[in-house]
């Protein structure tokens, strides 16, 4: 365990320095100074998303699109919603989704896609930081798409929580970086990224009430900022609560 630990820990580092990357190149801005242990988170992400009218594609992650397209449409529970690609696409098909953000701007742009979309109905917007509070109740699936953040944050904690808001029977699906972008920067594609297991062993849960549904990578094409192709890796955890 001392070693899954180890490897989470550096991996924490390995995904905000990937996430500090990101911010910068997607959108063609300065990427904002590496905050201190101390900064805010709110006014950290108010910062970030204040830069431009529109940050995220506002497509839904690919690998939550491929996990839930199958699924029977029933609650959703989206931490980290951003502008709300996922959370629109999942009341698309039918969910009821509670979104939730730390950014009171990113909630807004999401409430206004979802206006425009025809959902609203179909999607509860919440404010909350993540290391502080949850929504009450419990949900059919509970959504973690690239929850990595260069705010120093306790991840795992945060994982092993919303673990706790899945309804018996429902999935947790988590989705994060297991590697840099090839061509992300040497300072970056430098950090050892954890595997999908030591991510799932930090959460610390009951075997006998969780079911691995897939635990692994996947691979998916992608554009680099400057039109390089390459390919990129993807940690994928689907658990089921069967207790």
């Amino acid at each position: 365990m001392p070693q899954v630990a180890a490897a989470v820990a550096s991996g924490s580092q390995a995904g905000a320095a990937v996430v500090q990357h990101l911010l910068g190149q997607d959108v063609g801005l300065p990427v904002p100074p590496w905050p201190t242990q101390t900064a805010v988170t709110t006014q950290y992400w108010e910062r970030h998303y204040g830069q431009r009218p529109r940050i995220w594609s506002g497509r839904v992650n690919a690998q939550l699109a491929k996990i839930a397209t199958d699924l029977p449409a029933g609650s959703a529970l989206d931490l980290g919603c951003g502008e709300g690609g996922d959370s629109v696409w999942l009341a698309e098909n039918g969910w009821q989704v509670t979104a939730i953000d730390v950014s009171d701007t990113a909630l807004a742009r999401a409430a206004a896609e979802a206006q425009e979309r025809g959902v609203a109905d179909r999607i509860t917007f919440e404010r909350h930081d993540l290391s502080e509070s949850l929504p009450d109740g419990r949900f059919d699936l509970v959504s973690a798409q690239f929850l990595q953040s260069p705010i120093a944050m306790d991840r795992a904690g945060i994982l092993r929580r919303a673990a706790g808001a899945v309804a018996d029977g429902g999935l947790l699906v988590i989705v994060d970086h297991g590697a840099a972008p090839p061509w992300a920067p040497e300072h970056v594609r430098k950090f050892e990224f954890p595997s999908a297991d030591d991510v799932v062993g930090s959460l610390k849960l009951d075997d006998t009430q969780w079911e691995r549904v897939r635990v692994g990578t996947d691979e998916r094409e992608a554009t680099g900022p400057d039109g390089q192709h390459g390919i990129l890796i993807d940690n994928v955890m689907v658990l089921r609560r069967v207790g």
